[in-house]
């Protein structure tokens, strides 16, 4: 390629620039009414976000971390009790269980769509067995029929972490609200990204919507009143105000994503030793990643660099291998599939501002790279 671009993996800017009037408006009226904590734009997003989920209740908190806590603060579980999940995630859906006295145990993968699978997780259920807690991966989520089946017949908790698959559908219902209560994620980055951190909890259950709600704060419903004992992590009244005004985008912008990835397919197809994202059954998928894989991901990787073309790896170390879990007793081989994602996995720029000349060339720059291999 004679020309060297510059085409980065995600480019918020690009997002802000072009509602950045309405961007301004909500930093204006917050500095209008400076309800800077548990403003009137929380309530309106959780009941929002709650309606786009077609859930009952949806309880902003921190981030998304907190709010995989939180949850699992709430479930009341016994120290010893497993839970069992994936290990191709970020760390934050392994590191909430242990300071519970809960203790992580990994099933491998499903090889088509990355996520839990219903297969590997059935032998692993024992005595101790309490939840199940798929991680909707790259913007597509799991095998909920196949994992709710299992959780049914051994009467688990399905906990669905959401932090990559905001819009996201499984069998005509949204991601988030296909067990009892999900996490998810408002990350800049994310389909639907706040300015700083952010999280939500979704559920049906209103119990369960009130307690993490206490939980969340200080464990109380009135100010001075502190029914159980909680932490601090709330929903800044800004964050919302920009999460509401990004929700109503949220279904063009994933719709942009699928329009990038139908572009990255076509133009990628047929390419020998390269394995294109593929759709599970039942399922739609909002890209919050486009993930290919090859054995030559590290020498792709570099060639892309040097055109200028931003790539990234999610995630290059699985959860059971990670130095921070080692006390779990895991090896290398433990879990092939996941394993040979880690190594092989490469995430080529995707974000809905993205043009179609450059999915082009990036596309054209990966499709170079493997006609000098031949």
């Amino acid at each position: 390629m004679s020309v060297k671009t510059n085409i980065p993996l995600v480019n918020l800017k690009r997002q802000v620039e072009a509602h950045r009037a309405e961007f301004e408006r909500d930093f204006q009226a917050l500095l209008e009414k400076t309800d800077f904590i548990g403003g009137k734009a929380v309530g309106e997003f959780e009941a929002a976000f709650a309606a786009y989920c077609r859930a009952s209740y949806c309880v902003g908190v921190g981030n998304g971390t907190d709010a995989l806590s939180i949850i699992f603060r709430a479930l009341e579980l016994q120290p010893g009790d497993e839970v069992i999940t994936t290990p191709m995630s970020f760390m934050a859906t392994a590191e909430i269980l242990s300071p519970l006295g809960l203790r992580a145990v990994f099933a491998d993968i499903d090889p088509q769509t990355y996520t839990l699978d219903p297969k590997t997780v059935a032998p692993l259920i024992g005595p101790k067995t309490r939840v199940l807690l798929p991680v909707h991966l790259y913007g597509q989520p799991a095998d909920m029929a196949g994992l709710n089946a299992v959780a049914s017949q051994h009467n688990l908790k399905v906990i669905e972490d959401c932090a990559q698959v905001h819009g996201a559908e499984f069998q005509g219902k949204r991601a988030g609200t296909l067990g009892f209560a999900s996490a998810f994620s408002f990350y800049p980055g994310k389909n639907l990204g706040a300015f700083g951190d952010g999280g939500g909890i979704v559920t049906h259950d209103e119990a369960f919507a009130q307690k993490v709600r206490m939980l969340a704060n200080h464990g109380r419903l009135s100010k001075y009143e502190h029914l159980i004992e909680g932490v601090n992590s709330r929903l800044d009244t800004f964050h919302a105000s920009v999460l509401l005004t990004k929700l109503k985008y949220l279904d063009e912008w994933n719709g942009l994503r699928q329009r990038w990835a139908n572009l990255y397919s076509e133009m990628l197809a047929g390419i020998p030793g390269l394995v294109l994202p593929q759709l599970g059954e039942d399922r739609t998928h909002v890209y919050h990643l486009f993930v290919v894989q090859t054995p030559l991901r590290d020498e792709l990787l570099q060639f892309l660099q040097a055109e200028g073309i931003a790539a990234g790896i999610h995630y290059p170390i699985p959860l059971h291998l990670q130095p921070g879990l080692q006390y779990l007793g895991y090896q290398a081989g433990d879990f092939p599939i996941a394993e040979q994602l880690a190594q092989q996995c490469l995430s080529l720029p995707l974000f809905p501002e993205l043009t179609e000349g450059e999915v082009q060339t990036v596309a054209a720059a990966v499709r170079q790279f493997f006609q000098t291999r031949v």
